[in-house]
């Protein structure tokens, strides 16, 4: 770490710098969270999603990292939207880090009191994993959007999960939107990305996200056809706001298989280029004049879903990836943003009430080879899942480890905690040379309220309730996870969701197992209960064979 240079990079290896591994776990991906290779906009401490940030300023991360170094193994850091506000004597079971941020009572969750807040460097915007530090770059969101991708072929045109010789058009090519390129072509098919910023187009070439950034848009859509009619799988970005290619783009008659975004439009002040504002000239004009930006953002946002709108009406799959274009759409003027549905309930919601979602794992020795030994233990340990093999090895192929070598896959309830012990074996037999920390996104089965996202039309009408991501918080704190955080607004913005997140460390202890066990059965078995109380069959059903203890349904 330079602190001069405001460059951080986690250490490697097994020399520790704190008094335990979880408390070193800890400082590690902090630190990977502002990784060159891994944030955004390290320098402002951004990690992603527009400005979700690490650590509040720069004196708290020192701080932070201070105290990391010198936690004990029976105290708890508490974190507050960034900054370290105590730390509290514990016991060795509990956390040693809590963390809460961007959490604002419902009457005050806005952007325009957020934001006030945040100019008097009282608050920071957490995100997701950016304010929990379990970033993993672009790879943290892939098999997730791969996933989504799968399963649009399936429901759209009856596949096995192939996009050969379709078109999928996106925009929004950032730390998230990022991972759609591969995705896609993963599943065999073409993108069209379109993003106002040439570097992050470039940047997901250089970390082979992204096959091609095309001239202009005429031979974007050249280059793309092509492959198209060739079946062949190509991924191709343009510069461009896509409040304008989009409109264009219906009137050079281009007819895309599928069509979804996945800009920052969450945050319509920073996230979102207005038309006719320059890249360069957005950072002053933001500040000059945030309420006519945010206004301006909002109309370009209506220009480009009522352009969706118009796909819609032509028979072609539209669909909302979780960053609540349509509710900021519509508030700029497009009083139909709603009428195509979110990824969740159109084509995620039956995972979910299985208890499947994102598993992430780091190797803190920092050597890719310990994520090799990793995936072949996942492989073994279940032989029978042919699609978990499939991506295991695509990934193995095609992605660019950014900062600290990590994996995700989609596991389900019954799963997560096996993989886990499997890992602190791995640890304790000296396979893997530094312990491994697993994680997962906050997008997960039950521990989110999204009312646009994760949570949109639950069958029970419950899409507000937010009990349960409290709940998650809770349950996996008393049970020993490594450090728990509790969020609002990541992914849709102020006032739109209230999510949980979880880290749990394999150190190879007997005392890691039987906080691995616990952690990793009780985190997903949430997404179970969530779905079974809003009255899934397909969650009923799980409870029922897999053993989940529910009042009134299994007990």
């Amino acid at each position: 770490m330079t602190i001069g240079a405001r460059e951080v990079r986690a250490r490697r290896g097994t020399t520790l710098e704190c008094k335990g591994w979880v408390q070193e776990a800890a400082l590690r991906m902090l630190m990977n969270n502002l990784d060159p290779e891994v944030a955004e906009r390290p320098e402002d401490l951004v990690v992603y999603g527009g400005r979700g940030k690490a650590a509040r300023d720069w004196p708290s991360f020192e701080r932070i990292v201070a105290t990391l170094r010198t936690l004990g193994d029976d105290e708890t850091l508490l974190i507050q939207s960034g900054k370290p506000v105590g730390v509290l004597r514990t016991h060795q079971d509990a956390p040693r880090v809590l963390l809460a941020n961007s959490n604002l009572v419902g009457r005050w969750a806005t952007w325009e009191h957020f934001d006030a807040l945040e100019q008097q460097g009282l608050m920071m915007y957490g995100q997701m994993t950016a304010g929990s530090w379990i970033y993993i770059g672009t790879q943290g969101i892939l098999q997730g959007t791969y996933e989504t991708f799968a399963q649009a072929a399936r429901n759209h045109w009856g596949t096995d999960g192939s996009l050969a010789g379709k078109l999928v058009l996106t925009a929004g090519c950032g730390g998230m939107g990022g991972a759609q390129p591969l995705a896609v072509t993963m599943c065999g098919g073409v993108c069209l990305i379109v993003d106002v910023d040439r570097a992050r187009l470039q940047r997901r070439v250089d970390t082979r996200y992204l096959d091609v950034i095309a001239d202009d848009l005429p031979s974007a859509v050249k280059l793309a056809e092509e492959a198209r009619a060739q079946r062949r799988a190509l991924s191709v970005g343009v510069v461009g706001n896509a409040a304008e290619t989009h409109p264009t783009l219906r009137k050079l008659g281009c007819r895309p298989d599928l069509v979804t975004d996945q800009t920052s439009a969450h945050d319509p002040r920073f996230g979102y280029l207005p038309l006719d504002v320059t890249l360069a000239g957005a950072a002053e004009l933001r500040v000059r004049d945030a309420a006519g930006v945010v206004r301006r953002a909002r109309e370009s946002m209506a220009r480009q879903v009522d352009a969706m709108l118009g796909w819609l009406a032509d028979g072609v799959p539209v669909f909302d990836y979780g960053n609540n274009l349509r509710a900021e759409a519509q508030q700029g003027g497009c009083a139909r943003a709603f009428d195509y549905p979110g990824f969740v309930p159109a084509y995620i919601r039956p995972l979910f009430c299985e208890g499947m979602g994102p598993f992430r794992w780091v190797a803190l020795s920092g050597d890719a080879e310990d994520i090799r030994v990793t995936d072949e233990a996942v492989l073994a340990l279940f032989p029978e899942k042919a699609s978990l093999r499939r991506w295991i090895e695509m990934a193995r192929a095609r992605v660019a480890f950014q900062g600290l070598p990590a994996r995700i896959c989609w596991l389900g309830y019954g799963e997560r905690h096996r993989a886990g012990l499997a890992f602190n074996e791995l640890v304790r037999s000296g396979k893997v040379k530094a312990p491994i920390v697993i994680g997962r996104d906050h997008l997960d089965c039950g521990s989110v309220a999204s009312p646009n996202r994760e949570t949109e039309a639950m069958k029970d009408g419950t899409d507000a309730v937010a009990d349960w991501p409290i709940l998650n918080a809770l349950v996996n704190a008393v049970n020993g996870a490594s450090w728990v955080s509790f969020h609002h607004g990541g992914g849709v913005g102020m006032g739109y969701s209230l999510h949980a997140g979880q880290v749990i460390v394999a150190d190879g202890t007997d005392a890691a197992a039987r906080r691995i066990e616990r952690v990793l059965t009780s985190d997903p078995a949430m997404g179970v209960l969530r779905h079974v109380d809003a009255g899934y069959d397909e969650a009923t059903r799980a409870a029922r064979e897999r053993g989940v203890k529910i009042p009134g349904v299994t007990i």
